[in-house]
């Protein structure tokens, strides 16, 4: 039996379908049930960047999100990379295991307030393989604000600020992060997303500016699994042209009532 499928079998009937931060860059104010575990999994993912004659080729297996439920309004989660490759104009390339991410999710409004408000604080570590990192601790906070804009159209907002290491790595600096996310169901277990996505980096050797136009969708096979896929196209000289990338998201274990 493969372990998706024992993870499958396993996978408790819950009373509410499973609320990820994936697809799409926004995060969701929702958090895993308590005593629950939930995996938020990219199956596959590629990102093309081009400038002037160099071209960078980043594909990525299994990147996800493991979440834990440890109240019902915060989790805990780890995420991870087991593989990536970056190719540069054919010339070179680096691969292996990526960063590690500890997060953890509080949501600071009553469940059935208008105005859904949560916060998100993590921390990057450094394990990346050689040529697919900067060997650097960093870490920031984003806020998740949701409401309803109107018939089915739900609004997310998500800014962001990341304290990140300098690029000739003597000191460290700010960047600014938002997202505008409209969403919307379409069909009784489809639901499709459009949003915006811009992010400013101070560096010191230079400011990057970056934005990107998205678009994803999410797909309910079942209250604890999800299926989605999406695409992002770069606005500016700084961002990746083009990513693609398709996931799966399953949540399993039981509940702890309160």
């Amino acid at each position: 039996m493969s372990a998706a499928l024992a993870l499958l079998l396993a996978a408790a009937a819950a009373g509410t379908p499973i609320c990820t931060d994936r697809p799409a860059k926004a995060n969701a104010v929702c958090t895993v049930p308590a005593g629950m575990v939930q995996l938020e999994s990219s199956l596959a993912d590629w990102t093309l960047a081009k400038l002037g004659p160099t071209r960078a080729e980043l594909v990525t297996a299994g990147a996800s999100l493991l979440k834990l439920g440890i109240s019902g309004s915060s989790d805990v989660q780890l995420g991870l990379t087991p593989y990536a490759r970056l190719t540069v104009s054919q010339r070179s390339r680096a691969s292996g295991f990526g960063d590690l991410t500890v997060r953890y999710k509080h949501r600071l409004t009553a469940a059935s307030s208008p105005l859904q408000v949560g916060a998100i604080a993590f921390v990057k570590l450094p394990t990346a393989a050689h040529g697919l990192g900067n060997r650097k601790v960093e870490g920031g906070l984003a806020i998740s604000a949701s409401f309803a804009a109107g018939g089915p159209l739900t609004l997310t907002l998500g800014p962001e600020l990341d304290l990140l290491a300098d690029a000739e790595g003597k000191g460290r600096h700010l960047a600014l992060a938002n997202v505008v996310n409209l969403s919307a169901p379409v069909a009784p277990r489809l639901t499709i997303a459009g949003e915006l996505w811009t992010n400013l980096n101070f560096d010191p050797a230079g400011t990057a500016r970056q934005a990107s136009a998205d678009a994803a969708f999410a797909y309910l096979l079942s209250n604890d699994l999800q299926l989605d896929a999406g695409a992002n196209l770069g606005l500016t000289r700084d961002t990746p042209d083009i990513e693609l990338y398709a996931g799966a998201s399953l949540r399993f274990g039981r509940a702890r009532r309160r």
